[in-house]
């Protein structure tokens, strides 16, 4: 499924530079919702991904059979320099989203782990770092770099944990939280995050970043360690338990993709403003949620009760992490647009359209 189509973009629409847009890891999840939006405007997208995870490859064809003309797909990973030092090269402006994604998975290889993340992060800005005039880049970190959160205090609240703090409570957590690296995956993507915010301070470098929260939405293809609204969806769509890790109370600030795409497009356009700087992103107070209601909602668009089976807390999971964005909000204007409810609706539909999901990556989502 690689290519190496060149196209005269059309430009002008101030969604999208004259030149590409380059997606490492655009084959994802969040990477195909952003690839799709660009071509949708008119511009032209290359897409660099090894294609590994379970469901990327439906997302390849996907767009490739969407946009023909406007999106190429090239299989190679973020690690290797001569492919990143030639994809950059042509760049209009980059989003970084590869990544190992799920803690369970450094735990069980943390120098795998590390190479694709931290490793394959630097490679991304050296090979940017040697071009005469470097497009924008914006880098997908995590609100993991935050840690377990331990010495936040938390009360039972009616609908999940909420933290003591009423300002925190009103508002989430914000930048000024200390970093506090929890898990391989935590301190690879933590290092990343820094080497992103460093280079830009350091170089120079036209770079910003997310730390992103749960992020949902079509195109997703859940598992039980990552996208784990789609991992629920799925579940309950195919008659299986869902095994819930703690008490299901934990609250997460979920964001749909759409926002988090306008987001992304946004921090790019605005690089002169955004560039240095962290920006913790995603739903807010507004779609803060505990684990236990998304499931709620889930039945209820579905008409069925899942049956549920309970695990031990695993590492590093947070009981409350709601994120405070108005850093973001005040210099951009964006605004988290999607309720929770109307987003797992439009989740909910796309996963029970036909041929959402083949046997194969069913298989391994399960």
């Amino acid at each position: 499924m690689s290519a190496q189509r060149r196209r005269e973009s059309p430009g002008g629409t101030g969604l999208h530079p004259a030149r590409p847009t380059l997606i490492i890891g655009g084959a994802g999840f969040i990477g195909s919702n952003l690839a799709d939006r660009i071509a949708r405007s008119g511009g032209e997208v290359v897409v660099l991904d090894d294609l590994s995870r379970p469901g990327v490859e439906q997302n390849g064809a996907w767009l490739s059979a969407r946009h023909p003309r406007l999106v190429s797909i090239e299989v190679g990973d973020v690690r290797d320099r001569r492919a990143m030092q030639r994809v950059v090269r042509e760049a209009g402006q980059v989003f970084h989203l590869a990544a190992q994604v799920a803690v369970t998975t450094s735990l069980a290889d943390p120098l795998d782990d590390f190479t694709i993340n931290a490793a394959g992060t630097l490679t991304v800005l050296e090979a940017l770092r040697a071009l005469p005039a470097p497009p924008p880049l914006v880098f997908t970190s995590t609100n993991k770099v935050y840690g377990h959160l331990e010495d936040l205090e938390v009360v039972d609240a009616e609908h999940g944990y909420a933290p003591s703090d009423p300002a925190i409570r009103r508002h989430g957590i914000d930048e000024q939280r200390p970093l506090d690296f929890c898990s391989p995956y935590g301190c690879s993507k933590g290092a990343a995050d820094q080497y992103v915010l460093d280079y830009a301070r350091t170089f120079g470098l036209p770079a910003t970043l997310f730390r992103m929260s749960c992020i949902f939405g079509p195109r997703q293809f859940g598992t039980e360690d990552q996208g784990w609204v789609a991992h629920f969806v799925r579940r309950v769509l195919d008659d299986r338990p869902i095994t819930i890790f703690g008490d299901g109370r934990q609250v997460r600030d979920i964001l749909f993709v759409d926002d988090l795409v306008d987001a992304l497009l946004t921090a790019s356009a605005r690089i002169d403003a955004t560039r240095g700087c962290p920006f913790n992103i995603g739903g807010g107070p507004g779609n803060a949620i505990s684990v236990l209601r998304v499931l709620e909602l889930i039945a209820r668009r579905l008409g069925r009760r899942p049956r549920l089976e309970f695990g031990p807390w695993r590492p590093s999971d947070q009981r409350y992490y709601v994120s405070d964005t108005r850093r973001f909000e005040r210099l951009t204007g964006w605004r988290a647009r999607t309720g929770v409810d109307d987003g797992i609706g439009r989740l909910v539909d796309w996963m029970r359209a036909p041929r959402t999901i083949d046997a194969t990556t069913r298989e391994a989502a399960a």
